[in-house]
């Protein structure tokens, strides 16, 4: 088994797989300076694009993959659906549900864009002072908004060119409902940004931006590659597709 990793749901899937005594490779982007690790083998870093996933994969007797990168990772998705085809591997999608998805968030005041450039520009228009938790890349598209002020919280610093009046945060959910709202207040922040990841490890901070009454810009997550393979929303799901074709 393949594990496409990095978010709390591969790490849970590992873990299942290890416990039934199934052969898992988690792979990992690289991405991260020190990665959360799964159990079993992990391998860190790249394939080098589709036709070298397949090669990996042929080589490896690897009988099934599970995309369970974060929702906003294109390219190693859209490599998995090209790479797993090319052997006739099959693949899998497990991917959590999105904070927008349904009626879960009542009352948030979201302002949804489809960009982080589009979240750059709606920014002016709803506050002054910002809270970034987007992650480290992409800060780029802030960096001219010159008159706005900016928290970012990252797991790794960011690279500039950044906007000129920013404070990082160094830190790495689960947060707590009391420490988002103890943040938000201590910094005055006036308007949230986040991308639509899912989850309940950030999932804090909209319950914080909610009883404070602060506008969220939520990115959403990207489209992904047509035909989209199948895709499930929980582990539990992910484990009863591998039963099904007699790998779990």
């Amino acid at each position: 088994m393949l594990v496409l990793g990095g978010t709390a749901e591969a790490r849970e899937l590992a873990g299942e797989l290890v416990a039934r005594g199934v052969p898992v490779v988690s792979s990992l982007a690289g991405r991260v300076a020190a990665p959360r690790l799964p159990a079993g083998e992990v391998r860190i870093g790249g394939f080098g694009g589709p036709a070298g996933l397949a090669g990996w994969l042929r080589a490896h007797d690897v009988a099934a993959v599970v995309d369970a990168t974060h929702p906003f990772a294109e390219r190693i998705s859209a490599s998995a659906v090209a790479g797993a085809g090319m052997v006739g591997v099959p693949l899998l999608r497990l991917e959590r549900p999105g904070w927008a998805d349904g009626d879960e968030w009542p009352g948030v005041d979201w302002h949804p864009v489809s960009t982080m450039a589009e979240a750059a520009a709606a920014l002016p228009a709803l506050g002054r002072r910002v809270f970034l938790t987007t992650g480290r890349q992409g800060l780029a598209v802030f960096a001219g908004l010159a008159d706005l002020e900016f928290l970012a919280r990252c797991v790794d610093p960011p690279e500039p060119p950044l906007p000129p009046r920013i404070t990082v945060l160094l830190g790495r959910g689960p947060y707590t409902v009391d420490g988002e709202l103890a943040l938000l207040r201590y910094h005055r922040i006036e308007v949230l940004v986040t991308k639509d990841s899912g989850g309940s490890m950030t999932s804090a901070k909209l319950v914080a931006a909610r009883e404070l009454g602060l506008p969220v810009v939520l990115v959403r997550r990207p489209s992904r590659p047509a035909p989209p393979p199948p895709t499930v929303r929980t582990v539990a799901a992910a484990l009863d597709w591998l039963a099904t074709i007699g790998r779990a």
